[in-house]
């Protein structure tokens, strides 16, 4: 073996090896010792065992992302524990060691499960090498699962905080001051007024900005497959689940879990997020094991929850551990001094983001804006700047008194903003914009060249 200090560093892209911890159980000491070294050397966070019984014992206490194994351990051979650790729906990477083996013996770890096969006596890089593969697939897993969810329309980019009346002021206050707490926040406020906006800004401004920010919709899930969605499960968990799968507190690890709606939650799946707040402890569908984590919960509603608990719908054990902290956004209509900020912050992002020119917005347009009541608060603000630009300009017929009428665009404008406007909605997907627009993927190709977009 080489000195972990002094071993070569692997070859791609380096992880943030701070950002993540190895369990190492083996039952020489000289093995545990010298890769807990190599690997804190590199700030890795790292424990170790000396039996499958023991790294048992360490999981029910901390989250690891990967195991280092051992195969041949005292009492439970580290083959037994991989197979029962992936059905019990462990979600790290297991690398498998072992003085003895054959080729066969390495396709059974791998079917088993494991990540990687390395033979004693090993080098140090091998295992960095090793572990670094796996911390990749994380950090890839982590981000397309997120980008899956942005793309799908549950999650959406930070536009930022806009507005600089004086609820505007006090709220920026209070999420400056919350921000770098851990603790749980309750978001209340209208539909629309902008409640994942100020869930991201906590995040961002939080000691976990480098981690994940997930959301979910507690609304856009079925009630038998919250649980799942939240919490994971393992093979043969329930008909259908043929893989096992991660939740969204795995993905959330380290990171901000922002629970959108949460009024619409099921009653039962009330109490199990009660407990998990708890006692950082989640247990996937189907398992006997429960799995550490540490997530920050940031929950919101357009709902009275006092009224929901004196209604038998909301647990108040839950509410009151939900509302640590509670910001409350008031409606646009209240805060009627922002509009006019929020049309032209909205004006030259969208245009931008449409490739389009923005909107010439007069004093007396941004005036009309503000003398509407916007029930829809932001986000119907947002889609009328949205659709004006499409247009071409404020429609006549808005709620809005006033608004001007849109300017006559030629057929093949009409046809360059639509285009552009589903493109956008694609994330630039030219192959998913044919297909919802009905031509084909040479079309959109060509109208691409055409206006000097290829």
């Amino acid at each position: 073996m080489t000195d972990p200090t002094t071993a070569p560093p692997p070859s791609g892209r380096e992880p943030a090896w701070s950002d993540y911890a190895v369990l190492v159980v083996d039952d020489e000491a000289g093995v545990r010792n010298f890769l807990e070294r190599a690997l804190r050397a590199r700030g890795c966070r790292v424990d170790t065992a000396g039996s499958a019984e023991e790294g048992m014992e360490r999981l029910q206490q901390h989250h690891f992302d990967a195991i280092v194994l051992d195969i041949a351990l005292p009492g439970r051979s580290g083959m037994e524990w991989l197979r029962s650790l992936k059905n019990d729906g462990f979600a790290g990477d297991v690398i498998l060691i072992t003085a003895f083996a054959d080729i066969e013996t390495a396709i059974d770890a791998l079917r088993a499960g494991a990540s990687d096969f390395v033979l004693k006596p090993f080098r140090v890089d091998q295992i960095i090498n090793s572990l670094q593969r796996c911390f990749e697939r994380a950090r890839l897993d982590r981000e397309n699962f997120v980008l899956q969810r942005q793309v799908a329309g549950l999650g959406g980019l930070v536009d930022g905080m806009v507005g600089h009346s004086e609820a505007m002021r006090r709220l920026s206050e209070l999420i400056h001051r919350v921000a770098p707490t851990p603790s749980t926040v309750l978001i209340l406020g209208e539909s629309g007024v902008g409640k994942e906006v100020t869930a991201r800004a906590l995040h961002q401004m939080s000691p976990r900005a480098e981690r994940s920010f997930v959301p979910l919709n507690c609304a856009a899930v079925s009630a038998e497959l919250m649980e799942s969605e939240l919490f994971g499960h393992v093979r043969g968990a329930f008909t259908g689940a043929r893989e096992a799968r991660r939740g969204l507190f795995h993905y959330a690890n380290g990171g901000t879990l922002f629970l959108d709606e949460i009024g619409e939650l099921p009653l039962a799946m009330q109490t199990k997020l009660l407990r998990v707040l708890e006692e950082r402890r989640i247990r996937p569908v189907g398992s006997e094991a429960e799995v550490p984590v540490d997530v920050r919960v940031v929950a919101a509603t357009n709902r009275d929850l006092r009224a929901e608990v004196a209604a038998g719908r909301f647990r108040q054990d839950l509410f009151y551990r939900l509302e640590v902290v509670t910001l409350a956004i008031p409606p646009l209509r209240e805060r009627r001094e922002d509009i006019a900020e929020l049309a032209v912050h909205f004006n030259a992002q969208l245009a931008s983001r449409l490739g389009l020119p923005p909107l010439p917005l007069s004093q007396a347009d941004l005036a009309r804006l503000a003398a509407y009541a916007w029930p829809g608060n932001v986000r119907e603000l947002r889609n009328l700047i949205e659709r004006s630009l499409i247009l071409g300009g404020l429609p006549a017929d808005s709620q809005a008194p006033g608004f001007v009428e849109p300017l006559p665009l030629s057929l093949a404008e009409v046809e360059k903003r639509h285009i552009l406007a589903v493109l956008d909605q694609c994330g630039g997907n030219r192959a998913r914009a044919a297909t919802l627009l009905g031509v084909s993927r040479k079309t959109i190709d060509r109208k691409a060249v055409e206006w000097g977009l290829a």
